[in-house]
């Protein structure tokens, strides 16, 4: 039977092992991102049922029919957002407060947006005073912190909404998962006067967000 003073040291191994064959191998290849996953004990952000399997190198269920991002997918996104001390940052789909924790770990002012009441409130236990928490929809974002210098959806979407796109400035950086006719990848891009463009940086497993759906056209 494991006792409460192993137990951690089961998970420091895990979280070890996931920096060395996970990220290091698979082009998260930021020093402070790397450093930053390292350091912080993702079984904190997840429910009890699943801080057994924190460190496995895939999506993991949530409740309520949300996933958490695998800890690759997660890495990638964060590598690809280059975070500079300072920068105001947007996530979205905080889930546990994982993804958030990790921004404000490498000196991001973090604003997080979860819609699910129980993840939410997993996630102001774990994250505490680090991280401002709004709990609303996902596809709403945080327009009181307006604007941002960064948008990070944690999840893979179809579409972002103009609603959330207009909450980063202009020049501003948008890094998300997107889902495409059931392929998900890691995409980038940079808010400009007419909008976001994005492009495609590497297929990636992420987790699928609901509300972001685009519409379906009439089909026979």
């Amino acid at each position: 039977m494991m006792t409460a003073t192993t137990e951690p040291m089961g998970h420091e191994a895990a979280r070890a092992a996931m920096v060395a064959s996970q990220l290091r191998t698979s082009g998260v290849n930021d020093a402070r991102v790397v450093a930053a996953m390292a350091q912080v004990a993702r079984e904190e952000f997840l429910p009890e049922s699943q801080r057994a399997f924190a460190y496995r190198d895939r999506s993991l269920p949530l409740g309520n029919g949300r996933m958490q991002n695998p800890p690759l997918a997660t890495g990638l996104l964060l590598t690809e957002a280059r975070i500079e001390a300072g920068e105001k940052v947007l996530i979205v789909g905080a889930a546990g407060g994982y993804a958030a924790a990790l921004a404000a770990r490498v000196g991001a002012a973090v604003t997080a947006v979860e819609e699910d009441a129980d993840l939410a409130a997993l996630a102001r236990i774990a994250l505490g005073d680090s991280v401002t928490l709004v709990e609303g929809p996902l596809s709403a974002g945080a327009p009181a912190g307006a604007p941002y210098d960064l948008l990070l959806i944690d999840g893979a979407v179809e579409q972002i909404p103009d609603a959330l796109a207009d909450q980063v400035r202009e020049g501003g950086r948008v890094v998300t998962g997107l889902s495409d006719r059931g392929v998900t990848r890691i995409a980038s891009g940079v808010r400009t006067a007419t909008g976001v463009g994005l492009a495609s940086v590497v297929d990636s497993e992420c987790a699928v967000l609901p509300g972001f759906t685009k519409p379906r056209g009439f089909q026979f």
